[in-house]
């Protein structure tokens, strides 16, 4: 609470934006690329179509602690991870795999 005479600063707002795509082994990498400090927090989501001939893996690069993979996406199947400190978003993917991602970030905003 503030009190008389003392400035106070609003709570800093939490903004969420979600990005989507389609991707195929001819894409160039990466897909998402954020600064550092940028998203407190992303949801990765990769759906390997069922036409695709093999497995789509991706990966999530962070700006604190170690990258994560997305465990294979098989044809016709989604593999999604929660990460914080995301700052890049890869898709890894042989020419006869297609497939949708999606992805969720959430901003700390300063009022």
């Amino acid at each position: 609470m503030c009190s008389s005479g003392h400035a106070c600063c609003p709570p800093a707002q939490i903004f969420q934006e979600e990005i989507c795509g389609v991707f195929d082994g001819s894409e160039l990498n990466p897909v998402w690329l954020a600064p550092a400090g940028d998203y407190i927090q992303g949801t990765f989501r990769i759906f390997n179509s069922s036409a695709s001939g093999g497995n789509a893996e991706a990966t999530v690069v962070r700006s604190v602690g170690a990258d994560v993979d997305l465990t294979d996406a098989t044809p016709g199947n989604t593999t999604a991870r929660t990460v914080n400190n995301p700052i890049q978003f890869r898709i890894t993917a042989a020419n006869d795999v297609s497939g949708e991602y999606c992805i969720t970030l959430y901003k700390r905003v300063r009022a």
